[in-house]
Formats: structure tokens, C-alpha cells, sequence
């Protein structure tokens, strides 16, 4: 094997420890933040996206008080978060192409795909009406120091256990197996070396579009230029790595897998400290209302993204790999994220304006605001950690008769 096959197999076409990952995601984060002067986040742009449709059938979005407070102008070209975001698919995709990981993939059953929609609309919504989803509202909302994002942290574990009870249901109890076309039409061993060949070259195409792209940008501004290689970084890292906040806030009910859980912890807590020296360099964190906005938005985000099958983050790159049912999904986010904009004016004026923005740097003082995250991602990573204690008779017993039978 080729000096380069080797380096293929090892770090291209396996996939990556999620715990490392997130810590290198928490770092990419702080420094996306201090040079960019916004924090990652993909639900905001995606309710643009729904503004821009509905513009096209004659409405007016852009007067209305929601996207007065996010704003709609120009394109997604145009948008730091919308570039970040086209990069994020870009190097998703790239990333997957060479690891031989893109197929068209179909769910078993076509309930999966009302499920994904509905559960979609549902996190879409809750994600928005509290200003962010599991990025922007907890992994990096919580280095920005803004209260409200520990109240959503905690409301959509919550909802994650209100989605997990209703996924038990007997009706969506639906095999979550997907079909792969590749896997009868490239059955054989030469067909499939010349897909595999084929999806590193289209892999390679994609990785030079993207820095096209990101030095076309750059021809605008500096912010967007370096926001797409960003967004190259976080989807390459979240495809490789497999990441998916569903699947840690699921299994803290399920099965009491703490890896993806302590590794987003421990991505926070080192995004806080690079997010904490942009602040103090003069940085203008984002704070939101510490309202009901923000419980109620992390229960609905909790159940919608548990019954949808997926977060954010984690349906972009499942689509990028070929998976239809996260296509819908992201459908789903669009359209739950536009209604929130719709009926903000209802929403806004009693769950989250008159309510304040908590700013723990400003409100506890620097050092004890940095010292009081870091002693609430400690308290939640002990109660991930005995949480996990209560299955542990569960694997054992899962395990004695295996360990029988194999001395039989």
C-alpha cells in the first residue's frame, strides 16, 4: 500500500473519534468568533432562506419585526452566516466524497419521511424562537456568556426525553435502516473501485470550488472569505466525526453513551475560554432574552429533533452523504423557522422581549462569569456521568450471556 492509500484509509475514509473533534470544533468556534464578529450558527440564515421564498410569491419579510431583528438584506452570498453555511455543505461533502460515504439513500418506510418533516418544523420552530439552535444557543452560546442559552441547554434535554417517549409510540416505531442504491448497483468489486475512484476525483473538485469560492469572497471582504473556510472546517469535521447532538441527548435516556456528550461539554468549555479573550479584546458578545422564549424553544427543539432523527449540524451532513430523509428534514427546519418569523409579533412581544438579556461577564463580573460556566459544564458533566452509572447493570447483563455462550 502506497504511502498515500495508507493516509487515505487511516484518516480519510474512517471516521473520526467525535471527542477530539469536538473540542477542535470549540476551538474553531472562539476563533470564527473574535474574526468574524458572529457566532456559528445556521437556523437564523435558514429563516432567511424562507423569507427569500416568500418574497418570491409578493410578500413583504423584510418589513416584518423578525427579520427587522436578524435581518434579511442582500443574499446568502452576501451573508457571513450564508457563505459559512454554503462552506459547511461544501466541506461535508468533500469530506464524505473521499471517504467513498455519498450514495442515495431512501428510508425503509415513507412514515420516516412525514416524521423527518414534521420533527423538522418542529425543532425549526423551537431553535428560532429561542434565538438558536444547538449551536448558536448552547455550544457557542454558552461561551458567549448569555444566560438564556444554559436555560434552553437544559429544556432541550428535557425534550429530548419528552421526543424519546414519543418515538416509543407504537405507530413511529419504524425501523430507522435506510436503502442504498450503491449496494446492488455496485455490487461488484471492479464497478465499485471505479465509484470509489470517481468520488475521490469529485471529492477533489469540490475541495478546489470551495476555495474558489472562499477566494471570491475574500474579494468582497475579509469576515466573508474566512467564514467559508470555517464553514469548510466545521462540516468537514462534523461529517468525519459523525456529529450529532441528537444522538448525545438521545442516548443520555437510552443507552447512557457519554462520549459525544462529555466531548460537546469539553468543546464549550475550551470555546469559552478563546470566546472569553475576544470579549475582553473588545468583542461584542451576543446576548439573547433570558425568557420563557428560551425554555419553551428548548423543549420543542428537544422533541422535534429527537421524532425528526437528527439536529442542525447533524442533518446538513447526512445530506451532503446522500440521505434523503435529512433532505426533508432541513426542509422542515426552513419552514418551522419561517413561522416563527410569521407570527413573531404574537410570540416576541410576550415570551422574550419584555424579559432581559443576561450577560454573566457584565451582571457576575468577568472572572466569576468565566468561573461560573466553567463550574456549570463540570456540575452537567458529573450528571452526565451519573446518568450513565444507571445503565451500566443493563450492559452487564447484556453481556453475561455472550460471555456464557462463548465458553460453552
Amino acid at each position: 500500500m502506497s504511502a498515500l492509500s495508507d493516509f487515505r484509509a487511516r484518516y480519510l475514509v474512517r471516521f473520526w473519534s467525535p471527542l477530539p473533534a469536538l473540542v477542535a470544533l470549540g476551538v474553531a468556534s472562539a476563533y470564527y468568533f473574535a474574526i468574524t464578529g458572529t457566532f456559528w450558527a445556521v437556523t437564523g440564515e435558514f429563516t432567511r432562506w424562507g423569507g427569500h421564498v416568500l418574497a418570491w410569491f409578493g410578500f413583504q419579510p423584510q418589513e416584518w419585526s423578525y427579520f427587522k431583528l436578524i435581518g434579511l438584506q442582500g443574499t446568502p452570498l452576501d451573508r457571513i452566516d450564508g457563505v459559512m453555511i454554503i462552506g459547511m455543505l461544501l466541506g461535508a461533502l468533500c469530506t464524505a466524497l473521499w471517504a467513498n460515504n455519498v450514495s442515495l439513500r431512501w428510508p425503509t418506510s415513507k412514515r420516516r419521511l412525514a416524521q423527518g418533516l414534521i420533527g423538522g418544523i418542529i425543532a425549526g420552530f423551537g431553535a428560532r424562537l429561542a434565538m438558536g439552535c444547538n449551536l448558536a444557543a448552547f455550544f457557542t452560546g454558552i461561551p458567549m456568556f448569555s444566560l438564556h442559552a444554559w436555560a434552553f441547554m437544559l429544556a432541550t434535554v428535557g425534550g429530548a426525553w419528552v421526543g424519546v417517549k414519543i418515538c416509543l409510540l407504537p405507530f413511529l416505531r419504524v425501523p430507522l435502516k435506510v436503502g442504498s442504491q450503491a449496494s446492488s448497483l455496485f455490487a461488484d468489486p471492479q464497478v465499485r473501485e471505479k465509484r470509489n475512484r470517481l468520488q475521490v476525483r469529485l471529492g477533489v473538485a469540490v475541495a478546489v470550488i470551495a476555495v474558489a469560492f472562499a477566494a471570491w469572497r475574500f474579494g468582497v471582504s475579509i469576515a466573508l472569505g474566512m467564514a467559508v473556510l470555517f464553514g469548510v472546517v466545521f462540516g468537514g469535521l462534523i461529517e468525519r466525526a459523525q456529529i450529532c447532538f441528537t444522538s448525545a441527548a438521545r442516548d443520555l435516556w437510552t443507552t447512557g453513551r457519554t462520549q459525544i456528550a462529555y466531548g460537546i461539554l469539553l468543546g464549550m468549555a475550551v470555546a469559552c475560554v478563546g470566546t472569553f479573550g475576544a470579549i475582553m479584546l473588545g468583542a461584542d458578545a451576543k446576548i439573547f432574552w433570558m425568557g420563557p422564549n428560551a425554555v419553551i424553544g428548548g423543549l420543542l427543539f428537544g422533541i422535534g429533533i429527537v421524532l425528526a432523527g437528527g439536529c442542525e449540524t447533524g442533518w446538513m451532513y447526512r445530506a451532503m452523504e446522500g440521505q434523503v430523509h435529512f433532505w426533508v428534514v432541513g426542509i422542515g427546519n426552513v419552514i418551522g423557522g419561517t413561522l416563527v418569523a410569521v407570527y413573531w409579533d404574537e410570540l416576541g412581544t410576550s415570551l422574550a422581549l419584555p424579559y432581559p438579556k443576561i450577560d454573566l461577564l457584565e451582571s457576575m463580573g468577568p472572572g466569576t462569569g468565566l468561573l461560573f460556566s466553567f463550574a456549570g459544564l463540570a456540575l452537567a458533566m458529573w450528571l452526565v456521568h451519573l446518568n450513565a452509572r444507571r445503565f451500566q447493570p443493563k450492559r452487564s447483563a447484556v453481556r453475561e450471556p455472550a460471555q456464557t455462550e462463548s465458553l460453552a
